[in-house]
């Protein structure tokens, strides 16, 4: 029994802690050597029955239990251990050591106590927690500085979590949109933006998502009722295992660039319009001529006069207005543009226009040909940047052609293969594909690297700016796509469009909708009133009011127009010219009217383009408006819409 009490007890000398054993009368039992040696106690108390007193007063007195009443400090920590409850406690010694106390209660009654040095592992801790505190301290300056980079950047910037939730945005993103810095981290996106703009941007931040870097532009109103336009960049926080933690977001203000752009824009459309005014020229003097020569017939022939005779001669003079006016239309609209306005468009439309303008304005030595065989491909894009790019290229074409050739424009889609759209710099997927080729002379390998480059020019200096190449491809890059170009020298040079694809579901043929029926709807004997200061144009329009069955009350001025139609209750309708003389315009007239007789029906027309500019008014028209001249089936629907929605 002896030879294994020893065995323990030497067991119990190799632990690295203090150990002691006390009973039921708080009597030493058991101990070991790590209690001497990391207490200090004195070895004449460190013996079977020794009571704790002894221990705690060896303590007490050497102020280990801090200052004052000795017997009180003793007395205390007697009866709280006669409690015998479970206790853990921390002691910092004089010399610093700081000791563990962990005492255990016994069934029998007594405790075991296990004695800890963990002087190192606090100052570990100490030295952790002191380490996290500095940590902290710069991490925060490293954010104070941060947000102060941030906020002073001339950009809008944020970070996006999956929901999408804004968890991040600097002080000018916040301004933005209305918020604080504050209060727009941990919002839902579409609770920021707003719920229109939310669904404009929701598939490009849904394709950040899924990995891939997203640039878009998207406009907004500021308060002020001015529009901004917005640059947006996407990028993907992905991990190493390729799933994306978030998006950064970067927005640049793009407004002031936009208009530049669209300065420059008007300025290569100018420059554009100007090459295409001698061909226009010429198809004009060819319908004047028309034009010209049947009247002679006309006013030669004698009574009575022969009706098919007389259709005949009529007959192709109304076709050569009808075109004169078609010419003019195009021209107008073409020069004047707008602002970039994307639109899903039928590119057969704006391929067709483009050669329209074109014909007559090349020289006779070129054959200008079109392929356009399936009219549902479209692309969201500016229309009027299409127009002006297509004319843009042809007109290369045409200085590559100087005794002739053939320049051919085709339509067509392709399925871009991620070898081929990796290539493009373009995703993969369905695009509507534009080739414009000619016969002409090509190009050698460096000036083809060079054709996008701004102001790189290969004509005569003044003659060329150098702008309309980089242009096109800065609008088809602008509108999601890319060009290509493919050239040779003595051979000639194709120039590829690729547009991301839309289809266009085709309407039904006028043929088809109108088939057995009357073209033309015609009125019932209403009455109209017809406001014209011009005596020619009021009596042109009269004759079509009343051949489509309408009677006409005409005025010269707003004046007079304004007394009779408020003052006829029989009066239906009122079409109106907008621009004339005096200070009210056939706009406010027109409100004016409305305003007192909302049961009229109420259309305007125009000779000009750009009416808006001449009447002080906004494009905001709530009115039909017809562009002079009209023929009968414009005039008929027009009037139909207006008299039916009447009130």
């Amino acid at each position: 029994m002896k030879a294994q009490l020893d065995l323990m007890q030497a067991a119990l000398d190799h632990i690295n802690q203090g150990f002691t054993v006390f009973d039921s009368d708080l009597r030493l039992v058991a101990w070991n050597r790590g209690l001497s040696d990391m207490l200090d106690m004195p070895p004449e108390i460190i013996r079977r029955g020794s009571h704790l007193e002894a221990f705690i007063r060896v303590n007490a007195e050497r102020g280990e239990y801090g200052p004052g009443d000795i017997e009180g400090k003793i007395g205390r920590r007697i009866e709280r251990a006669k409690l015998f409850e479970p206790h853990y406690f921390e002691r910092v010694r004089p010399n610093g050591q700081i000791i563990a106390v962990s005492g255990t209660p016994l069934p029998q009654g007594g405790f075991v106590t296990i004695y800890s040095d963990v002087t190192e592992e606090r100052r570990r801790q100490e030295k952790l927690e002191r380490t996290v505190e500095e940590r902290t301290r710069a991490l925060q300056q490293s954010e104070d500085w941060l947000r102060l980079v941030t906020d002073n950047i001339p950009a809008l910037i944020a970070y996006v979590s999956p929901g999408p939730i804004f968890r991040f945005a600097n002080r000018r993103y916040a301004d933005w949109f209305g918020q604080s810095v504050a209060s727009i981290a941990g919002r839902a996106a579409a609770d920021v933006v707003g719920a229109d703009l939310f669904a404009e941007l929701e598939p490009h931040i849904d394709h950040a998502f899924k990995g891939n870097a997203v640039s878009y532009e998207y406009e907004r109103k500021r308060p002020d009722g001015t529009k901004a336009y917005m640059r947006s960049t996407l990028i993907p926080d992905m991990t190493a295992d390729g799933r994306t933690l978030g998006i950064f977001v970067l927005s640049l203000d793009a407004t002031d660039q936009k208009q530049a752009e669209a300065t420059l824009v008007q300025s290569q459309r100018m420059d554009a319009v100007g090459k295409l005014t001698g061909g226009l020229a010429h198809d004009f003097n060819n319908l004047l001529a028309i034009l010209m020569g049947n009247l002679l017939s006309v006013s030669r022939l004698e009574p009575p006069l022969d009706k098919a005779e007389l259709d005949k001669k009529l007959t192709p003079m109304l076709e050569a207005t009808k075109r004169g006016s078609d010419l003019i239309q195009r021209l107008l609209a073409f020069s004047r543009g707008k602002a970039i306005d994307p639109q899903t468009v039928p590119l057969a439309q704006l391929v067709s226009n483009a050669h329209s303008l074109l014909e007559g304005s090349l020289p006779s030595a070129i054959v200008l040909e079109a392929e356009m065989p399936d009219r549902s491909i479209g692309a969201r894009i500016d229309p009027t940047q299409m127009e002006t790019a297509l004319i843009n290229l042809a007109f290369n074409a045409r200085d590559a052609m100087p005794e002739g050739g053939i320049l051919k424009f085709v339509l067509s889609e392709i399925n871009l293969e991620k070898r081929t759209a990796d290539d493009l710099g373009v995703p993969v997927g369905r695009y509507a594909q534009i080739t414009v080729a000619d016969t002409g002379a090509g190009m050698d390998e460096e000036t083809r690297l060079k054709i996008f480059e701004p102001f790189f020019t290969t004509k005569t200096f003044g003659t060329g700016s150098g702008l309309g190449l980089s242009m096109v491809y800065g609008f088809i890059h602008q509108s999601g796509g890319a060009i290509t170009v493919d050239s040779k020298l003595g051979i000639g040079t194709c120039l590829t469009l690729y547009l991301p694809y839309h289809r266009i579901a085709l309407a039904r043929t006028r043929e088809a909708v109108t088939a057995g029926e009357n073209d033309l709807q015609r009125g019932k004997g209403e009455l109209l009133l017809l406001v014209e200061d011009d005596p020619d144009v009021a009596n042109a329009v009269t004759d079509q009011l009343q051949n489509l069955g309408y009677a006409v009350l005409r005025a010269e001025s707003a004046e007079d127009a304004r007394s009779l139609a408020l003052e006829l209750p029989e009066l239906k309708g009122v079409l109106s010219d907008i621009i004339m003389p005096g200070q009210t315009n056939g706009l406010a007239l027109a409100r004016e009217i409305r305003r007192e007789r909302q049961d009229l029906g109420i259309a305007l027309m125009s000779g000009y383009a750009d009416w808006s500019g001449l009447s002080g008014q906004d494009r905001e028209c709530e009115f039909p408006v017809l562009a002079k001249p009209f023929a009968d089936d414009q005039l008929a629907d027009t009037l139909q819409k207006i008299l039916s929605r009447a009130i």
